[in-house]
């Protein structure tokens, strides 16, 4: 189980966009509650980053078991247009689907 967190926490380090300046970057909100049985957080930035994502162990009991992680995360790209992702990662993979807003 471990290997999945760090995997997913390794995707999410990768994914989030990088601000210009990261010393003016406040932190809004941050929300986070751990279980045994699975987690959940979500934080949002004054730079238009913003994350929320929830996992859980699927079978706990048996030999089989494995996280699951269903989510989002939203940026503002140095072009000004904001990317939204959502994403599933689970024994099938990491499956992101990618939408594109406004300026």
């Amino acid at each position: 189980m471990l290997k999945y967190v760090t995997v997913v926490c390794v995707l999410a380090a990768l994914c989030a966009a990088a601000p210009q300046n990261p010393q003016d970057v406040q932190i809004l909100r941050f929300d986070s509650d751990v279980q045994p049985d699975g987690y959940s957080f979500a934080y949002e930035t004054s730079d238009g980053t913003s994350r929320q994502e929830e996992g859980k162990i699927d079978n706990p009991q048996s030999e089989n078991a494995a996280l699951s992680v269903k989510g989002q995360y939203s940026y503002v790209a140095p072009d000004g247009k904001h990317y939204t992702v959502t994403f599933t990662a689970d024994t099938e993979g990491y499956k992101p689907k990618t939408s594109l807003g406004q300026k």
